[in-house]
């Protein structure tokens, strides 16, 4: 129904716009600190707090800083937090049998911060490439990535991700079938529980360089990832592979990147009505942090800008980097 109007001077729509009392009580859409999760990225060793370069305000942390982080976040009332482990390039091989180590790093760090702050929900990423030797989220033969192999052992890793205690597992890989195939695992398992955000329309983005710095994948990589990735150019597609993957047992759905790509958010939530989440990927946090460092943007103010986005597109929540000093500016700290 469209809205109904009176001409003017009878309508003066700048009359709700007169103060900040009256625009609080018209805002149509709301940010809050329960719409957040904070991905973290965990390295070995102890006791280190390393800055990303290319993501400034970014660090990679040992498992002890995590904890602290994860107390930081519990202390912040932001929900959840989202691992992403600095693997060693030693133990980077062909099989990525790291991926499914009851000790690797992120089942490490679950663990740590379920013992210390177990209240705080704890996402897990289910990919290949922090393991593979190639970079890609999948196994690479004769240089094809290939999906059924990749399935098995996809699966291998959500359970133990699982077992180490992780409430949301994030598969990320793009592989058909996956979520199906997770989804029977976990229920065999007894997990029944744990919830499964999908990343359901990941694109072959050129905003992940950062995170790639990140998690050490950048050099790895060889090729890209446009035959599992999807198609910047490509809308409905979107929409059949959350429909795919919804009714293979997706709990949530994820669009990523996020910022570029609001009309498939506000898309999928139109179309589906589940929980839609999207990620404030690296690139584009970079792209504020950075120009807010040279001072060519209010850092705090385009902070806060981007995340209204996510909500006015219809997301129920973001992960974002930008969690803590979201959290910090909407309880005026």
């Amino acid at each position: 129904m469209p809205p109904i109007t009176a001409p003017f001077p009878t309508a003066r729509l700048r009359r709700t716009r007169g103060s900040a009392q009256l625009r609080a009580l018209v805002r149509e859409t709301a940010l809050t600190v329960d719409d957040l999760i904070w991905p973290l990225f965990v390295r070995d060793g102890d006791g280190i707090e390393e800055e990303i370069p290319s993501m400034p305000g970014v660090y990679r942390r040992s498992v002890d800083r995590i904890v602290e982080a994860a107390r930081e976040a519990a202390d912040l009332g932001i929900p959840a937090v989202c691992l992403f482990p600095y693997t060693d390039p030693a133990l980077k091989t062909e099989d990525c049998a790291e991926a499914w180590n009851p000790r690797n790093l992120s089942n490490r760090a679950t663990r740590a911060i379920k013992a210390a702050v177990p209240d705080l929900a704890i996402m897990t990423d289910v990919a290949l490439d922090p393991y593979n030797i190639h970079g890609h989220d999948g196994f690479v033969e004769d240089g094809v990535i290939v999906n059924d192999r990749t399935v098995e052992a996809l699966v291998k890793m959500a359970v133990a991700q699982a077992e180490a205690g992780a409430d949301i597992i994030g598969p990320s890989d793009m592989m058909d079938g996956r979520i199906g195939a997770i989804r029977a695992a976990l229920e065999e398992g007894g997990f029944t529980g744990v919830t499964i955000l999908s990343y359901a329309a990941k694109y072959a983005s050129a905003f992940y360089g950062p995170f790639r710095d990140a998690v050490g994948a950048s050099g790895a990589l060889k090729g890209d990832k446009k035959s599992y990735q999807m198609d910047p150019a490509n809308s409905d597609e979107a929409l059949r592979l959350v429909a795919r993957d919804l009714g293979e047992g997706a709990d949530m759905v994820m669009v990523k990147p996020g910022m570029l790509y609001l009309d498939i958010c506000r898309r999928v939530k139109s179309s589906f009505g589940v929980p839609t989440f999207a990620y404030q990927v690296s690139g584009e946090y970079s792209m504020i942090a950075g120009a807010a460092a040279q001072g060519w943007i209010d850092g705090d103010k385009a902070m806060l800008e981007s995340l209204i986005a996510f909500k006015r597109a219809g997301c129920d929540g973001v992960l974002t980097y930008f969690a803590p000093a979201v959290a910090r500016a909407l309880a005026g700290r």
